[in-house]
């Protein structure tokens, strides 16, 4: 693998300023992992102030630690069947079409913005892959001279604007998986399904106007003649033929080769899913995370055609999942000293910051500040799910004192969650790796989206959020 060569060309402005980020991020910011080892112990010091006892912590800590244990496999699972699913040889050739469709240089470049954006409504895990796949598919054209680094953003525009407003949003889907909910959180919140969260009319909207905004900044930020940096100016291959399956070599491994069970797995599959529909709401189904990962589970095993093929891009796909396994029982630990660790008076951490944010007023005021607030912790904390379990209880609790919405309070989240994501490069890991781009390639276009995104996502969700009225959390019964 050829390493990315850096341009020399003189930036100016806002690009100047995202590739001196860039540069300070890649030296000074930590792993992800140390950044959560550091909320847990920044944590458990302020329980300690608070006035908990260390027994208080340390039992709150170990006995929430393993909390998240089923939303972790679950969040691991988004990544892993959207990789599989988009290195599916039927989406290689659909890729490879749609490479063929732009005509001009910046059209490329917003139209690998659009399609990830719209992927990533699905699974952003997929969007990371399928983008990454389709930038290097039209570098590769040689009738076609475009930026390479503007593709390489454009096909990050999933993850940095609108995956949360999808179906893969980790905080909706949280909040619509009673299961998967702390004990502590579903008293607050209850069920919220998707027609709460991400299928109002609201939300649609809002998503509808960043896509547009996305769209337009990406085609005009595209470099244009001398200033073009294609793949080959940037030293990366693009023509990088795939991995071959080995061939069968003992009798045993028939049924590997076979897409026999492939096919009656998706037969089953099918059958649960219209078997759901008929005797379930719609809204109900298409809620449901697990429904949701055993569908693009058992799409992927199709799409590859045979169990060998599928295991291949599995393993292939694993190590994308490093980060969520090792890091999401350190956000349980944090949510649950937050939420358990009681202190002076009977209070604890989480009851602290909800008097704070309850004190900032409803409407417009409180809608803005938990989206700026999100946005910062956002930077050092690059985790949607995983933050959304260390934010929720206060921010919900205060959103049911203010009369806040609860659903657009997620939706609030969920919209300014993706734009730390445009300035953090820890979720372009996996997209860099197909790129064969460092994170300071990209930022330059990316920081330029962040800019004209952060206040236009502030208005939407004051202006937007005066349209709902407040529901009162409805809590399950206990089984």
């Amino acid at each position: 693998m050829t390493a990315a060569v850096e341009s020399s060309e003189s930036e100016k402005g806002l690009a100047r300023i995202a590739q001196a980020l860039a540069r300070w991020t890649e030296k000074w910011f930590p792993d992800a992992y140390v950044v959560a080892l550091a909320g847990v112990v920044i944590v458990a010091v302020a329980a300690f102030a608070n006035g908990s006892s260390p027994q208080t912590v340390v039992d709150s800590f170990g006995n929430g630690f393993w909390d998240l244990t089923a939303f972790t496999l679950q969040m691991a699972m988004v990544v892993l069947t959207g990789y599989v699913v988009a290195t599916s040889p039927p989406v290689a050739r659909l890729i490879d079409r749609l490479a063929d469709l732009p005509q001009s240089a910046r059209t490329a470049v917003s139209f690998v913005a659009f399609l990830s954006m719209s992927v990533s409504l699905l699974n952003w895990g997929l969007s990371l892959i399928f983008g990454g796949l389709l930038a290097r598919a039209i570098a590769g054209r040689t009738d076609l001279r475009v930026d390479y680094r503007a593709l390489g953003a454009a096909a990050f525009m999933g993850l940095g604007a609108v995956w949360a407003l999808g179906m893969s949003s980790s905080a909706a889907q949280l909040q619509a998986t009673a299961s998967s909910l702390p004990p502590a959180l579903l008293q607050i919140t209850g069920v919220l399904d998707f027609g709460t969260t991400i299928f109002t009319w609201q939300s649609m909207v809002m998503c509808a106007i960043i896509i547009a905004l996305t769209v337009v900044i990406a085609h005009f930020s595209a470099p244009r003649g001398a200033a073009i940096k294609t793949a080959d100016d940037l030293s990366v291959d693009v023509h990088d033929a795939p991995e071959e399956v080995p061939p069968r070599s003992r009798p045993g491994e028939w049924l590997e080769y076979s897409r026999i069970l492939p096919i009656l797995a998706g037969l089953l599959t099918l059958g649960w899913l219209i078997s759901q529909l008929l005797s379930k709401p719609v809204l109900t189904v298409v809620s449901s995370l697990n429904g949701y990962l055993l569908v693009f589970l058992m799409l992927g095993l199709v799409l590859h055609g045979t169990p060998r093929k599928f295991l291949q891009a599995v393993s292939l796909a694993v190590p994308a999942t490093a980060g969520i396994l090792v890091q999401f029982p350190l956000y349980a630990a944090m949510a649950a000293i937050l939420t358990k660790a009681e202190g002076r008076g009977g209070n604890t951490i989480s009851e602290h910051l909800a008097e704070f944010f309850t004190s900032i007023g409803g409407g417009g005021s409180f809608a803005v500040v938990i989206a700026v607030y999100t946005v910062i912790l956002g930077v050092f904390v690059p985790s949607g799910g995983g933050k959304w379990l260390v934010e929720a209880p206060y921010v919900m609790q205060s959103a049911t004192d203010v009369q806040m919405n609860l659903g657009w309070t997620v939706q609030i989240y969920n919209v300014a969650e993706a734009l730390p994501n445009l300035i953090n490069p820890f979720f372009m890991l996996p997209l860099l790796a197909v790129l064969k781009l460092r994170a300071r390639d990209l930022v330059g276009f990316t920081f330029l989206q962040f800019m004209f995104h952060l206040p236009v996502v502030l208005l939407l969700v004051w202006l937007l959020g005066m349209t709902f009225d407040f529901v009162p959390p409805v809590v399950p019964a206990s089984p």
